[in-house]
């Protein structure tokens, strides 16, 4: 069982994804921006594992989010990030900042699980945003 984080805007995208991984055993919170994102970080306890949205308008973008974890320095920065997105610049994006964790929108259950997985047992955290 892992504590995680969906964050997207797309409130039938933060049902799904949630409603999945509580059946998967998982303890989950969700928000729906950027900014509430990192609210709800702040507010503790720190999740194993984050899954952001890239694009978040009109507010705060996924990387931004994530930059604001790297700066935060509270432990938030050693949490590993799942970039998911329909943008195809998605494996650029995830380069950038520095995480091997993406999927791209829609994608399989089966590949979201898996991805998950790994993120949980590698603990890369983002090295950059």
């Amino acid at each position: 069982m892992a504590k995680i984080l969906v964050v997207d805007d797309d409130l039938d995208m933060t049902l799904t994804l949630g409603e999945i991984l509580r059946q998967d055993g998982h303890q989950v919170r969700s928000a729906n921006s950027g900014e509430d994102g990192l609210l709800t970080l702040n507010a503790g306890p720190l999740p194993d594992v984050v899954v952001l949205d890239v694009d978040m308008p009109p507010g705060m973008s996924g990387p931004a989010m994530a930059h604001q974890m790297l700066m935060h320095d509270a432990g938030q920065e050693r949490i590993p990030v799942i970039l998911m997105s329909g943008n195809s610049e998605l494996p650029e994006i995830a380069a950038r900042m520095g995480t091997p964790y993406f999927l791209f929108k829609p994608g399989s259950l089966t590949a979201f699980l898996d991805l998950l997985d790994r993120a949980r047992s590698e603990l890369v955290a983002p090295a950059s945003a």
